[in-house]
């Protein structure tokens, strides 16, 4: 609960600055191992934060720079299904900033490219309470992206088979 907790707090003293700086209140949608703990997923130890951009403007980088040790993720280099957003989860103790985190489901598949120990710890965890005919509908979906970088999705299709076995999808 410690890792959680720490995360709530950079998270709400970011909402804080957000406010104090009279941002415009926006979505943020976290993925990776932040998104595990915020979500309850896990409770592996991270202080990192991994995010979407949703081509956000340069002002809110005075906001963003709070988080300190943080990843804004390009969409098309990111292995995501365009309906990520529909399964998202927001965090309702945040009430000025919109944060959510990504479904088990899209984080999982969002996982299969790089397969590290990391990854197969989250991923170990987080199949035992996801539906894998989601996974299957998110792979299928992400497959069909046109807008993927090429070198993503030729990995993504390495991983795929690999995955596949692991977790009997």
């Amino acid at each position: 609960m410690d890792n959680y907790n720490a995360l709530v707090k950079d998270l709400k003293n970011m909402e804080k600055i957000a406010m104090v700086l009279e941002v415009e209140p926006f979505p943020i949608y976290f993925l990776g191992g932040s998104a595990c703990i915020l979500g309850k997923y896990t409770n592996r130890s991270t202080r990192d934060y991994d995010f979407i951009d949703l081509n956000y403007s340069a002002n809110l980088g005075k906001v963003f720079r709070y988080l300190n040790d943080f990843d804004m993720l390009e969409y098309e280099s990111t292995i995501l299904a365009p309906s990520f957003k529909e399964r998202a989860k927001r965090l309702s103790e945040f009430s000025y900033l919109e944060i959510y985190i990504l479904s088990r489901e899209d984080i999982i598949v969002s996982k299969i490219i790089r397969m590290e120990p990391k990854d197969l710890e989250d991923m170990d965890i987080l199949i035992k309470d996801s539906d894998k005919a989601i996974i299957l509908d998110i792979v299928d979906e992400m497959l069909r992206r046109k807008d993927l970088f090429e070198p993503k999705r030729k990995a993504f299709l390495e991983q795929l088979p690999v995955f596949k076995e692991r977790y009997h999808v």
